[in-house]
């Protein structure tokens, strides 16, 4: 028999550990609760150490994303494909910002490969990261794939702003101890 759907979920742990009321006022709050979310999921042994956060202009949380490939099975399980699947669903649009709202995407390390071809595709206006894919490479055994050398730039000229470096270490140390901890690809 062939499988006619897939379901994929977010940790059990997200409830109580996110508020969803709370308005993320700027570029730092908003990256602080994508490496909440990264620390949190190595903490749970829920997944990888990425995590990804979707708002609206005001910062109000869309939906938040982090690292589930090996417990649900699939590669494409990403922190900010989950954050983009989930917003996707709340708003119910297949591109956030077709009706001319403004969507930011906060992650807790820079995109991979893969995540990076869906933002240009998901209706994302910003792009906020914390640890660079060097920094990833770096401090973990994940391959972030192959991304242009002016990956940044691609983006800015489709019209996506994109600011990396934020909190940087914070989220380098996200990295570290989920490498000092075996580095489990969970």
């Amino acid at each position: 028999m062939l499988y006619a759907q897939t379901h994929l979920t977010l940790p059990p742990w997200v409830h109580s550990e996110v508020d969803a009321q709370r308005v993320y006022a700027d570029d730092e709050a908003k990256v602080a609760l994508a490496i909440m979310l990264s620390h949190r999921n190595v903490e749970h042994g829920s997944g990888g150490p990425f995590g990804a956060a979707v708002f609206d202009a005001a910062g109000h949380l869309i939906s938040v994303g982090v690292n589930r490939v090996v417990p649900q099975t699939c590669s494409v399980a990403h922190a900010e494909m989950m954050a983009y699947m989930t917003a996707q669903s709340r708003t119910q649009q297949a591109r956030l910002n077709e009706n001319g709202g403004r969507y930011i995407l906060a992650t807790s390390a820079q995109p991979c490969c893969m995540c990076y071809g869906a933002t240009f595709w998901t209706g994302i206006d910003e792009l906020l990261i914390g640890a660079s894919a060097a920094d990833v490479m770096e401090l973990t055994e994940f391959d972030e794939g192959p991304l242009p050398s002016d990956w940044a730039g691609e983006l800015e000229r489709r019209g996506i702003t994109v600011r990396q470096g934020i909190l940087r270490e914070a989220a380098r140390e996200v990295l570290r101890v989920y490498s000092l901890g075996g580095g489990k690809h969970y």
